[in-house]
C-alpha cells in the first residue's frame, strides 16, 4: 500500500484535472484543440444518418427516454445529456471518420461528453474553459493507455483501447465543465473504471459495436462524474499496483503505472492526435497514402498498375487484411478495399464506402491486385513497405512512416475544411455548416457554447439513411 505521505495517483490526476488553468496550455495545441473539435463534431453530425444512431433512437423510444436538454447532432431532436452522450459518441466514430493515436479515438468520445455535459453545468461556459476540458480529456484517455505499456500490447491482446481507456478521457472533460472538485474528480475517475469495456472480436465480422464501445465511454465518464457529485464513491486505488487496479488488471505483462503521471502538464497527449483524411481504419492509411504517392510521383494510372504488393506486421493484417465487402465497417477495416477504392474512385473518403460503390465490379478486380507477405520482424506499430509493380514491369516501394493527418504530417486547413464540408453538408445546410465552423475555429474568443449548441440542434436537410 502506498505510504501516507504519497498521493494516490488518482488524486493526482484529480488536481491536474481541476486546477490546469487555459494559460497553462501551449498556443500551438490551442489551436489544434479547435480543429479536432471541429473534425470530431463533423464526424458526429454525418453519423446520424447511420444506421447505428437510427437503432439508439429507436431504443430510446421504446425504453420511453425522448426528450430532454441536449442535441442529438443532426436529428433535430433532443435527449437528455446520458443518451445524448451515448449516441453522439457513436454518430462520432461510426463513419471512421474520427481522429486517432489518442485513446486511440479520443476526439469521438471526449468531444461529445463535454458537449453533453454543457447542460449539467452551474454556470455558462465559455470557449476557453470548453477548451480547457477537451485538452485534459485527451490527456488522460491517451495516459490510460500508455499506463497499459501503449497502443499495440493493449490492443494486441484484444482490448479496445478506445473503449477501455477513453471513459477516463470523458470523465476528466466532464469533470472540468460540471466543476467537481478535487475529491469528487477522485472518486469520478474510480467510479470510470466500471465502465471501461470493449474488445476487438468485432474485426471477425464487421460487428456494429465497435462504434459502441466509444458511445459507452463517453456516457460512462458523464455518468461517474454525475454519481460522484453527488456523493458516489469510487476506488481511490483504481491506479496503483494494488489486486483490480486499472492497468495491473488490463495489462499485467505490459504496464507502465508511472506513465499516468509523466511529465504531466509538460507532455500534453493532444499534440500526437491524429486527423484522418480517409474513411477507414487508421492502420490502412499508409498503404493507402503509398499508393497514392507512388502514383503522383511516377505519373501512374490504375490502369498501369500489375500489382500492388504489401509487406506488412502480422497484427495489422490480421486487424486489416480482410477482403470482405459487407458489412461497411468491414470494408472500412480492409487495405485492399482501401487502395482498390483509391484506384477505382479516386479516393477512399466516405462515398467510396457506400454499398453501391462497395458491389462495384470494378472493385473486386483492383482489390485481387493486392497482395500482402507478413514480416514478422516487424513490430505492430510498424507502417508497411508498399510496393507498385506496372503492366511494363517496373517497380516502385514507399513506406510511408507518419501518414496524412500525422502531426509529422498534418493535413492543411483547406483540407480540414473540405473534409468536414463534405460530411456535414450530408446532414445539415451550407449555412449551417458553415457557421458552426467558424465557431469552433474561433472557440477561444467565445463568451458562451450556446449558440453553436443550438446549431447542432437545427434540422437536418437530410433523412435518408446513409447507403451502407
Amino acid at each position: 500500500m502506498p505510504t501516507e505521505d504519497k498521493k494516490l495517483i488518482s488524486e493526482q490526476l484529480a488536481r491536474f484535472v481541476v486546477w490546469t488553468k487555459f494559460e497553462d496550455i501551449p498556443e500551438e495545441l490551442v489551436i489544434k484543440a479547435q480543429r479536432h473539435i471541429l473534425d470530431s463534431v463533423g464526424a458526429g453530425i454525418a453519423g446520424a444518418v447511420s444506421p447505428e444512431t437510427r437503432l439508439l433512437g429507436k431504443v430510446f423510444s421504446l425504453c420511453g427516454e425522448n426528450g430532454g436538454d441536449v442535441p442529438l447532432w443532426g436529428k433535430g431532436v433532443k435527449a437528455s445529456a446520458r443518451n445524448a452522450a451515448l449516441s453522439n459518441g457513436v454518430s462520432s466514430h461510426t463513419f471512421e471518420l474520427d481522429d486517432t493515436n489518442g485513446c486511440d479515438h479520443s476526439g469521438a468520445v471526449v468531444v461529445p461528453a463535454a458537449f453533453a455535459a454543457l447542460s449539467l453545468a452551474d454556470h455558462p461556459i465559455d470557449g476557453k474553459e470548453f477548451i480547457v476540458a477537451v485538452v485534459l480529456g485527451y490527456d488522460l484517455a491517451r495516459r490510460a493507455l500508455e499506463s497499459c505499456g501503449a497502443y499495440e500490447p493493449h490492443n494486441g491482446a484484444g482490448w479496445h483501447s478506445t473503449g477501455t481507456c477513453g471513459v477516463f478521457g470523458a470523465a476528466a472533460a466532464v469533470g472540468r465543465i460540471i466543476g467537481l472538485d478535487v475529491e469528487k474528480m477522485q472518486a469520478a475517475l474510480g467510479i470510470a473504471t466500471s465502465f471501461s469495456a470493449g474488445q476487438w472480436s468485432f474485426v471477425h465480422d464487421g460487428a456494429q459495436n465497435k462504434r459502441l464501445h466509444v458511445g459507452n465511454a463517453a456516457h460512462g465518464g458523464l455518468l461517474a462524474c454525475l454519481l460522484a457529485r453527488e456523493g458516489f464513491t469510487g476506488p481511490k486505488y483504481a491506479f496503483e499496483q494494488v489486486w483490480g487496479g486499472f492497468s495491473k488488471t488490463f495489462a499485467p505483462n505490459s504496464q507502465d503505472p508511472d506513465a499516468w503521471l509523466r511529465d504531466l502538464g509538460k507532455n500534453w497527449k493532444l499534440g500526437r492526435v491524429s486527423i484522418k483524411p480517409h474513411a477507414s481504419c487508421r492502420s490502412s492509411h499508409s498503404s493507402i497514402d503509398a499508393v497514392n504517392l507512388i502514383m503522383a510521383a511516377h505519373n501512374l494510372s490504375p490502369e498501369n498498375i500489375e500489382k500492388i504488393h504489401i509487406k506488412i506486421n502480422p497484427f495489422v493484417h490480421g486487424m486489416c487484411g480482410g477482403r470482405k465487402l459487407d458489412p461497411m465497417p468491414a470494408a472500412q477495416m480492409s487495405i485492399a478495399y482501401g487502395i482498390a477504392a483509391r484506384l477505382v474512385f479516386g479516393g477512399a473518403n466516405l462515398t467510396a464506402y457506400t454499398r453501391t460503390n462497395r458491389h462495384d465490379p470494378r472493385v473486386r478486380h483492383a482489390m485481387d491486385k493486392v497482395e500482402f507477405e507478413i514480416d514478422p520482424t516487424q513490430k505492430d506499430e510498424d507502417e508497411p513497405f508498399v510496393t507498385v509493380v506496372t503492366t511494363t514491369g517496373e517497380s516502385y516501394t514507399e513506406r510511408v512512416e507518419f501518414p496524412l493527418g500525422a502531426p509529422q504530417n498534418p493535413v492543411s486547413d483547406e483540407a480540414l475544411m473540405n473534409k468536414y464540408r463534405d460530411i456535414a453538408g450530408m446532414v445539415f445546410s451550407s449555412d449551417v455548416v458553415e457557421e458552426i465552423a467558424d465557431f469552433l475555429l474561433h472557440l477561444r474568443e467565445k463568451d458562451s457554447l450556446e449558440p453553436v449548441v443550438k446549431l447542432l440542434g437545427s434540422k437536418p436537410i437530410t433523412t435518408t439513411t446513409f447507403d451502407i
